[in-house]
């Protein structure tokens, strides 16, 4: 299969399903599964669970390691929020055939999913500062677009059919 020939960042904000549909791809593609939540230094999640928003400043080693798990990995698929170009530069930097599917979810939708969640240190009091950051997906950069709309087997089916 093609996109087993390439990283795969699964990206969004906060509450979107990057990590339940990173597992899925990564599933239904035989590649490995990487949250990049567990890349966190202690620092920002510290930060993070105390209701503080990252700088760039913060993100950029979480970054650094992000893009070596890239690298070193043999094809991994991510979830990571990736919210700006200039972060997934610095991906593509370390891994540059990554390619991105961003996960587009309303805010309501958004909004339940954080609020929900147990064991987490990402507040739902974080999620507009993420929803402030966020740079979507360009046409020229390499990756897709999907709509949060459906079940998770119907959005990993969309998206490993756009990536082919």
């Amino acid at each position: 299969m093609p996109q087993s020939h390439h990283p795969i960042v699964v990206m969004g904000v906060s509450g979107a399903g990057k990590t339940t549909i990173a597992r899925l791809i990564g599933e239904r593609l035989g590649m490995p599964f990487i949250d990049a939540d567990d890349l966190h230094d202690e620092a920002n999640v510290a930060k993070m669970s105390a209701g503080i928003p990252l700088t760039d400043e913060d993100r950029m080693p979480w970054l650094e390691r992000v893009g070596n798990a890239l690298s070193q990995h043999p094809t991994p698929v991510i979830a990571c929020s990736a919210l700006k170009r200039a972060y997934r530069d610095v991906l593509r930097g370390r891994a540059p055939r990554t390619r991105f599917v961003m996960l587009d979810a309303d805010l309501e939708r958004l909004a339940s999913q954080v609020s929900h969640r147990e064991d987490h240190f990402m507040p739902p009091a974080l999620l507009q500062s993420q929803l402030d950051t966020l740079e979507p997906l360009e046409a020229d950069e390499p990756g897709v677009v999907i709509q949060v709309d459906a079940g998770p087997d119907e959005l990993v089916a969309r998206a490993v059919d756009a990536l082919a």
